[in-house]
């Protein structure tokens, strides 16, 4: 995904970089495939703000995603690679021979009219989607199950990655783009390759505006609050009060390790991403 640069004409201009869109192949989605998506503004069920700075930003349509790739032995051409202003990644869409229509996580590399198929039986091969065990040790894999049949929910985001370390009889040690090692059970189904969409981190918004349109408000630093809005409010001059770095409500936020110790997965995790 090459990207582009501006002329500096104005302040927001010169130090912009954004996507050059290159590799999109179809403008408007497939409309079958789309469903309304409903703004919160970072609220909850309540209406009380759960997730801070959200809120504005342009209309979006949900596109329904294939995270299962359940459609076994079935060969699917892939008609288009397209946007998804849901997701950092791409989408591919694929025609399958009985004549139904899915979307996909676009791997990098696939290419519009490639051929591909999910199941035990198909090969290895980017845009594929096997189950752990029939896949060779080594290889790239996105999309991965945590549950049998509950769907892709690891390694979603664009350009990441995860390695498929080493195999048993009932579990495979996959390493994932954090460095952690875990388990998780060979009969979980995973996509062959890399996530595309590879130089989204390389993205400079250039402007407050361009967040605003993706529906991200303005943050306000703590220090600049008073004492009765944060805990590091406050003082005579830039001051935190000589606490350490910490949110509004007094969770420590440089290091202290926040994951509860007794939680049913950590059995799973054979090496933290933090040594």
């Amino acid at each position: 995904m090459p990207l582009k640069t501006h002329k500096p004409t104005t302040p927001s201009r010169r130090h912009m970089i954004l996507s050059d869109f290159v590799e999109i192949t179809k403008s408007r989605p497939e409309r079958s495939l789309t469903k309304s998506k409903k703004r919160m503004a970072g609220r909850n069920s309540a209406g009380r703000i759960s997730v801070r700075h959200r809120g504005g930003g342009h209309k979006r349509r949900y596109r329904i995603i294939d995270f299962k790739r359940d459609k076994f032995g079935i060969p699917a051409k892939v008609a288009s690679i397209e946007y998804d202003p849901n997701r950092s990644s791409r989408l591919a869409l694929l025609n399958y021979a009985d004549g139904e229509k899915r979307y996909i996580i676009a791997p990098s590399g696939l290419k519009v009219n490639s051929t591909v198929m999910s199941g035990p039986d198909a090969e290895p091969v980017t845009g594929n989607a096997l189950p752990l065990s029939k896949i060779p040790v080594g290889m790239a894999i996105h999309n991965i199950e945590l549950v049998s049949g509950r769907g892709g929910q690891l390694v979603r985001s664009a350009g990441t990655s995860a390695v498929l370390m080493s195999k048993t009889d009932e579990y495979a040690n996959v390493k994932m783009p954090s460095s952690e090692i875990r388990l998780i059970k060979i009969n979980c189904m995973a996509s062959i390759g890399r996530v595309g969409n590879v130089e989204h981190n390389n993205i400079v918004m250039g402007k407050a505006g361009r967040k605003r349109w993706l529906g991200v408000r303005p943050t306000v630093r703590g220090v600049a609050m008073n004492p009765v809005d944060h805990p590091m409010g406050g003082g005579e001059g830039r001051t935190s009060g000589g606490g350490h770095p910490q949110s509004p409500w007094g969770l420590l936020s440089k290091g202290k390790r926040t994951r509860n110790k007794h939680k049913q997965s950590n059995e799973f995790i054979i090496e933290r991403r933090k040594k």
